[in-house]
């Protein structure tokens, strides 16, 4: 099984602990890709569309190729970030705007609709929650149905201070999820992710899309007509 973990923040810290320790307790023969944010893309949206037209365009192409070049050949994708003022960290956020012609509106990959992911997010306090949704919401625009949260407050600033009673209860979620994880059998499309497709195929087929390049995208890949990602 090939996993990528991308995670929010350059340090090591609680959330990187448990996403790894997801990972390493998945059974099987694994490949493991990991990228640290901001250093593996340190850069914002710019906002000058040159991605709808042509995605070699954006003038951060070549590192963010390189990211979502892994991300499409993985079967599992581990997500984790530190919550900051309640949200996904700075990065992170910034990593998912560079993202968005994965969208469904937009170009989606018909390998998205196959894989599973997890979202993972720590903080000292609260906020995990809403730091967890941030990602989610972006992984099912992408096509991922299966979608596994894990959102806990740590209690510490780093997980070398972290209670060791909390670090046994994340031993034993932990395992839970990769055990999951370690399932044979392929992910289903949800009826909300084939819902949210056939309204942006609608959109497309209508030229209510961002222009003729994307609905040539859509015709190409035969969505338009009978064909679904889902399918292939």
């Amino acid at each position: 099984m090939r996993i990528v973990l991308i995670h929010g923040q350059d340090h090591k810290g609680s959330s990187y602990h448990i996403g790894r320790m997801i990972a390493e307790q998945i059974k099987g023969e694994n490949i493991l890709t990991e990228f640290f944010l901001p250093g593996a893309l340190n850069h914002f949206c710019s906002g000058c569309y040159s991605c709808i037209e042509d995605e070699s365009k954006c003038p951060f192409y070549a590192e963010k190729h390189r990211i979502m070049s892994e991300v499409e050949k993985a079967d599992t994708l581990i997500f984790t970030t530190p919550t900051y003022c309640m949200r996904a960290s700075a990065p992170m956020k910034s990593f998912l705007d560079m993202t968005f012609t994965y969208w469904m509106i937009h170009r989606p990959r018909a390998c998205m609709f196959k894989k599973k992911a997890v979202v993972v997010s720590t903080a000292a306090g609260t906020g995990t929650k809403s730091a967890v949704k941030d990602i989610s919401t972006a992984l099912g625009y992408w096509g991922v149905s299966d979608i596994k949260k894990y959102g806990i407050s740590v209690q510490a600033m780093n997980w070398e201070s972290m209670a060791q009673k909390k670090k046994e209860r994340i031993i034993k979620d932990t395992a839970k999820i990769a055990d999951k994880l370690s399932e044979a059998k392929k992910p289903a499309v949800s009826i909300k992710t084939k819902a949210i497709f056939f309204m942006m195929r609608m959109m497309q087929k209508n030229g209510m899309g961002a222009g003729e390049a994307e609905k040539a995208y859509w015709q190409e890949k035969g969505w338009l007509d009978k064909e679904r990602p889902w399918r292939e």
